[in-house]
């Protein structure tokens, strides 16, 4: 139900008047988004039915339109004769086959040499190989046999093939039941309990080198942008948070999603808990009772090297409240990470839930934009101010991506003034009034990129590393084993982190299979790309 509101001349708005709009506002926002909810659980009853939902439409892309046009145009995207390269320029070539005409030549026919064409081909194939290890027997009655080449101790299936399993499962996210039918086809003796014994066993050295990523990533440019989403896993609702850069991608699976996962994720590999200055200054800003914080201040014991020892720590001290316990855990957690230099200058760019507001807190534009797209105008004036507010929010951010490209002092005192301005203007919308009001009392976190022109003013990094996360829980549902959980947050980071850094993701498992260890570590590659960004 659509509801109209007419204009009001301003001289006929008394308090009253103006009210019962506000009222009428949010009652009708409250019955609009009820109305939605409503059509997607139809939606889903529909699916568990086996009939069709409604149609998706594709969102606009307002964001674009703040990105730079270039003066070529279209023609950017066009090769012209000059730069066109030949298309087997840098091709190997594998086999010469020569092939004769096929009707017969006459007498006097003189060879001209060859008109080569080039055909791109693939060979799939098995290839069984024995290994005839060559045994002795030594003079004193003991024996020596020669051993296997690298990556195939233990193992009755090659590198090669292990490379592709894991390619195909992690890369191409084919499904272990067609990932097997696969196989099958092509001659590969293999039963579904020993493909997913390839898929999650036997990887410690991927789930270490995924580990010091994080540790790699967060000294890599001095901020990470950060979002979760929910993960299934033994048929229960789960979650998993992303950690990144441009440079690098992390994810992490849990069973919860708040401020104490996160910072102890931000530990970096680190179980311990710390009460020092900087966990105890926490504890004071979010009000831990004096009592409390004088305990935690006085003990002689300041470190704990897990979980047991800290909550052991807080009942000895008689911090039993579930709030206190929390206050403490958060600024222990955090006087842990701030162990890590890197952490004292990292900025944490998020969406604004809750659980990520620590450190430098920025905020993503997209989101905070979002937050008017979502209004529902109820006459022609409210659905004017809305747009005009949106174009506002849209140039302004232009602005700021200008002011990130060549910052300095005017400008940034001129960005400021203008955010006051836009942020505190009044509307016909009240609902859209307090939605500015809001977002202005944000300000520190929206416009920290004034202070730190190097970090992103959005989240689209993360958000487009968590939507294979979202396509996968779709297509399998969940994960059954935490083996099988530990490697899906491991190849995800490490397939994505390859991608970031221009390496073969292809490449780089057969690198790991098969031993040879010849491409470098991920985290040493994120220091080595991201140390001209960390130079602000």
């Amino acid at each position: 139900m659509k509801i109209n509101l007419p204009d009001i001349p301003e001289s006929e708005q008394t308090p009253l008047v103006k009210g019962l709009i506000g009222i009428i506002e949010q009652l009708s926002d409250t019955v609009e988004r009820q109305q939605e909810e409503i059509t997607l659980l139809k939606d889903e009853i529909n699916v568990l039915k086996g009939q069709k939902k409604r149609p998706k439409f594709k969102p606009s892309k307002l964001d674009t339109n703040t990105d730079e046009k270039s003066d070529q145009g279209s023609t950017d995207n066009k090769r012209s004769g000059s730069t066109k390269r030949s298309k087997n320029q840098t091709l190997t070539i594998h086999q010469d086959n020569i092939v004769q005409p096929e009707q017969p030549l006459p007498i006097g026919a003189r060879f001209k040499g060859y008109r080569d064409f080039v055909v791109q081909e693939l060979e799939i194939q098995s290839c069984n190989v024995r290994y005839r290890l060559a045994c002795y027997l030594l003079p004193d009655g003991s024996t020596v046999t020669a051993t296997l080449p690298n990556g195939l101790a233990g193992q009755h299936f090659g590198t090669r093939l292990r490379s592709y399993i894991l390619y195909q499962y992690h890369q191409c996210q084919v499904t272990q039941p067609l990932l097997l039918e696969q196989l099958r086809e092509w001659g590969i003796d293999i039963s579904s309990g020993q493909l997913n014994r390839l898929l999650t066993e036997n990887h410690d050295d991927l789930h270490e080198e995924k580990a010091e990523l994080l540790a790699a990533g967060l000294q890599s440019t001095g901020y990470i942008t950060t979002d979760d989403t929910g993960a299934r896993h033994q048929g229960k609702n789960g979650f998993v948070t992303h950690i990144g850069n441009e440079w690098f991608a992390w994810f992490q699976s849990s069973d919860r999603k708040n401020r104490i996962n996160f910072l102890s994720l931000l530990r970096a590999g680190n179980k311990g808990y710390q009460v020092n200055t900087c966990a105890l200054n926490y504890m004071a800003t979010n009000k831990l009772p004096a009592p409390q914080l004088a305990l935690l201040a006085n003990t002689p014991v300041t470190n704990f090297g897990c979980e047991e020892e800290w909550s052991a720590h807080l009942v000895q001290l008689g911090i039993v409240v579930k709030r206190h316990i929390q206050i403490a855990t958060e600024g222990a957690l955090l006087g842990c990470a701030s162990e890590n230099e890197a952490l004292g200058k990292l900025a944490v760019i998020s969406d604004g839930a809750g659980q990520f507001k620590v450190l430098q807190h920025g905020l993503c534009w997209v989101h905070a934009e979002r937050l008017v797209h979502k209004l529902i105008p109820l006459n022609e004036g409210h659905q004017e101010d809305i747009a005009q507010v949106r174009d506002e929010i849209w140039s302004f951010y232009k602005e700021l991506k200008e002011y990130k490209k060549q910052p300095c002092d005017t400008k940034k005192s001129a960005l400021s003034k203008e955010f006051d301005r836009l942020f505190t203007q009044k509307t016909r919308y009240e609902l859209l009034n307090q939605q500015l009001k809001r977002l202005n009392k944000l300000k520190s976190s929206l416009l920290l990129v004034l202070e730190r022109p190097e970090i992103p003013i959005h989240t689209n990094g993360s958000e487009n590393d968590l939507r294979e996360q979202v396509k996968r829980r779709k297509v399998s549902g969940g994960t059954r084993s935490d083996l099988g959980r530990q490697c899906r947050d491991t190849f995800s980071s490490l397939k994505k982190t390859c991608r970031k850094l221009g390496v073969s993701f292809w490449k780089y498992l057969n690198d790991r299979i098969s031993q040879s260890n010849v491409i470098p570590s991920l985290g040493s590659l994120v220091l080595q790309k991201a140390h001209p960004a960390s130079a602000y």
